[in-house]
């Protein structure tokens, strides 16, 4: 039986300064094609050096205001993601009301 494999291509415009202008992505499996972000986050765990590896990138036209939301919904999936992964309730929880914390701060719940 062979492997399925899926495809998720990341694009980077970038100005003469290498600065992005344009972020894209494309998900043949998901639906997705040439589909446009102001904003994006990869992280990948390289198991041999046991630390993670981040791409963080936002293009010069990404508002502030957008920014906050957004780090603030990945901070939720990503608490979601942590009790999927672990089954971790009570640090679940305490990452949950961190994000309501963050929330509360940023007065985002105003919105």
């Amino acid at each position: 039986m062979a492997n399925i494999k899926s495809t998720i291509e990341l694009q980077v415009e970038l100005d003469e300064n290498r600065v992005p202008e344009r972020l894209s992505w494309t998900a043949e499996d998901g639906g997705i094609t040439n589909e446009e972000a102001k904003a994006m986050m990869l992280s990948v765990w390289d198991s041999k050096a046991q630390e993670s590896l981040r791409i963080d990138l936002w293009t010069k036209d990404m508002p502030v205001d957008e920014m906050k939301v957004f780090f603030h919904q990945t901070l939720v999936a990503m608490s979601n993601t942590f009790n999927r992964a672990t089954q971790d309730e009570k640090m679940t929880a305490t990452m949950k009301d961190f994000c309501d914390y963050f929330a509360e701060k940023l007065e985002l719940n105003k919105k």
